[in-house]
């Protein structure tokens, strides 16, 4: 008896779970009021089409749900399943294209900068923001998409059988995934604006039609967007796969790169807030490759650190740098500094600041027009004495000490006064929003008064709208840098520019309207 009960058992569990089932509970009530309006003939023509449309659908939504897959793990901090879910999801749905005549694709949601997140707001805030973005994703989302976390700060999603899955309205989903995580998220009384990239593949383009081929291939286009962000969406293409080969054969191509002059530098200019002149520039490694273009140094700055080339990529910045700001004096543009970034490699050198005494000299520069910048973690982790050495020996030469992502690195008020901090620049992650959120506003407004107090010059970078660049200029910002004013530019490009950017100061506003 007890044999025979254990065998009726898992059939007595299906029907509960058929039973609590909400299309069931839907149907009930319409097959109750079909009765209660046109009586037994209604309740007769209601059965049958629930019945016919039951089996339209029969094998295509249930084959996804996740009751339909094995009890695979769950992540502990958001509770949704992991890749292997969706992996199993993509597979079911793509062994039933051709009998259902639907379709699928597979998404991956990956934050631009999970990291800032945590230096800014702590490890407990980006773990609260990381369950916000799943619900708001899984909101976003249809009840037969399945969601997933995948390693890192990555979502995947595996969208439920459609009748057309085509490029453009995975995009237009993409786009409305983006928009979900991209709104302010309030975290303990606190406003974080998080960005990210969104990438995508259809079973169409994927190399292969398994769910595993799939994400893979939808990873592989989330990484592509990842280095062309933030905010970006990339569609898989198989061009990507070989993309992935020519980055891990970069690092056989980097030597020569810098003995042939691939490695250059590109200029971004900063603007004083109060008259609109170009204070400076900032020097910005570019790979200008023969054959795949200009490479952003996401690309190609892990090959270097791994092949020991950071010091040579600096003296090529610094020579290039010096010898930029020698070329615009020539041409009648007095640009007050160039700004150099300073690795911690270069930093640990003991003989950095001879090097740099002699290339001034080179140049027949004075020191306090080369502003040396360094990251506020490297000034918060002052462990290293060779680095607090160096640093203290720059200031003395007369070089400008730039605090790099001022607000990351927690770098105390102390050693920004020991190590002679000329300038703050106020990292992106203050900027964004700061025409419409208060909050930004405040942080802004105590980090100027600081400085004030301080004697202490600021900069905001990542300034991509002219509603920031006017609300920093009210609250006091000194100067400005981003896109809203130049993307970085080739030495080449920078003299056309600065001739637009000294018409562009002469000419007086126009207030009014024009008549005639």
């Amino acid at each position: 008896m007890e044999q025979r009960f254990f065998h009726i058992r898992p059939f007595l569990r299906g029907i509960r779970v058929f039973l609590v089932r909400p299309e069931i509970w839907g149907l009930a009530s319409s097959l109750t009021l079909a009765y209660v309006w046109f009586g037994w003939r209604g309740l007769v023509v209601a059965s049958l089409s629930g019945i016919y449309f039951a089996m339209m659908h029969r094998g295509t939504g249930a084959a996804v749900t996740q009751g339909a897959f094995p009890a695979f793990a769950r992540d502990a901090l958001t509770g949704l399943p992991l890749r292997p879910t969706v992996e199993a999801a993509l597979d079911t749905i793509l062994g039933h294209m051709a009998e259902s005549g639907k379709s699928t694709a597979c998404l991956v949601v990956c934050l631009d900068d999970p990291q800032s997140i945590v230096e800014r707001f702590g490890q407990a805030a980006h773990d609260q923001a990381l369950r916000r973005m799943a619900e708001r994703i899984s909101v976003a989302l249809r009840q037969q998409d399945i969601l997933a976390r995948l390693e890192g700060d990555r979502f995947a999603v595996a969208l439920g059988p459609v009748r057309r899955a085509d490029l453009e309205t995975v995009v237009q989903i993409a786009g409305r995934l983006q928009e979900a995580v991209q709104e302010p998220l309030s975290v303990d009384a606190m406003t974080i604006y998080a960005s990210c990239s969104v990438g995508f593949c259809l079973p169409s383009r994927a190399p292969d039609v398994t769910g595993t081929a799939l994400l893979a291939a939808a990873e592989l286009a989330t990484d592509d967007a990842w280095r062309n962000g933030p905010s970006a969406i990339r569609a898989y293409s198989p061009e990507m796969a070989a993309a992935v080969s020519c980055r891990q054969s970069l690092r056989d191509e980097i030597e020569a790169a810098f003995e042939t002059g691939q490695i250059v530098a590109y200029f971004q200019p900063q603007l004083s807030t109060d008259t609109g002149e170009v204070t400076g520039f900032e020097a910005l490694a570019r790979w200008k490759h023969p054959e795949r273009g200009v490479l952003s140094p996401a690309e190609f700055l892990p090959a270097i650190q791994s092949g020991g080339l950071a010091a040579r990529l600096g003296e090529v910045m610094l020579f290039q740098s010096l010898n930029a700001l020698r070329t615009w004096s020539r041409a009648g543009y007095e640009i007050g500094h160039v700004a150099v970034n300073f690795s911690k490699d270069e930093l640990r050198n003991p003989r950095l600041v001879e090097k740099l005494r002699w290339e001034l000299d080179r140049f027949d520069l004075s020191p306090d027009r080369l502003t040396v910048e360094i990251l506020e973690s490297v000034v918060a982790e002052t462990a290293n004495d060779m680095i607090v050495r160096n640093i203290a020996a720059l200031a003395a030469l007369g070089c400008v000490i730039d605090l790099d992502d001022f607000g990351t690195g927690h770098a105390s008020i102390t050693s920004i006064r020991r190590f002679a901090v000329k300038r703050i620049k106020i990292d992106r992650s203050f900027v964004t929003k700061v025409d419409c959120d208060p909050a930004q506003q405040k942080m802004i407004m105590a980090i100027l008064s600081m400085a004030e107090r301080l004697g202490l010059q600021t900069l905001a970078e990542g300034v991509e709208t002219a509603a920031e660049h006017a609300m920093l200029a009210q609250l006091g910002c000194d100067q400005v840098q981003g896109y809203v004013i130049a993307r970085p530019l080739p030495f080449e490009e920078t003299i056309v520019w600065l001739e637009r950017q000294k018409a562009k100061i002469r000419q007086p506003p126009r207030l009014g309207r024009k008549i005639g």
